[in-house]
């Protein structure tokens, strides 16, 4: 399975209402429940104003369109991070998942993942 590094810093942060997030940057992720709304985006598209905010997060997200029928995919490489106590933040999408790690981790992160037989395939330039 090949692991594609993504080529920017990402911030994870609580925003206050959409008119903030400028959802029109690549590797945008925005959620709402009942009690928040949250925003994953390059950190220099971040919104000014962010009920919180934490930034230093490195990101890979799995080559392909992942089939709903498959198992175990995102559980197998949060395991071996977890057994390596490297914490991540996890984003599924309709067509696969990605994985944010902290900046200070993500170099050992990949190279545990490559150690575990997975392919990195490193960043290229993104599309606006």
């Amino acid at each position: 399975m090949t692991i594609r590094v993504l080529p920017c810093d990402f911030t994870v942060c609580q925003i206050g209402d959409l008119a903030s997030a400028d959802l029109t940057a690549p590797f945008t992720f925005l959620s709402r429940t009942d009690e928040e709304l949250s925003l994953v985006c390059p950190t220099d598209r971040c919104p000014a104003e962010t009920i919180r905010r934490e930034d230093g997060w490195k990101g890979f997200g799995i080559c392909g369109e992942l089939d709903f029928s498959l198992i175990g995919i995102l559980s197998k490489i949060a395991a071996i991070l977890a057994e390596n106590r490297i914490s991540i933040f996890a984003i599924s999408t309709y067509n696969t998942d990605y994985v944010l790690v902290k900046q200070e981790s993500f170099s050992r992160a990949l190279s545990l993942l490559k150690a575990a037989g997975y392919e990195i395939e490193e960043p290229h330039e993104i599309k606006a």
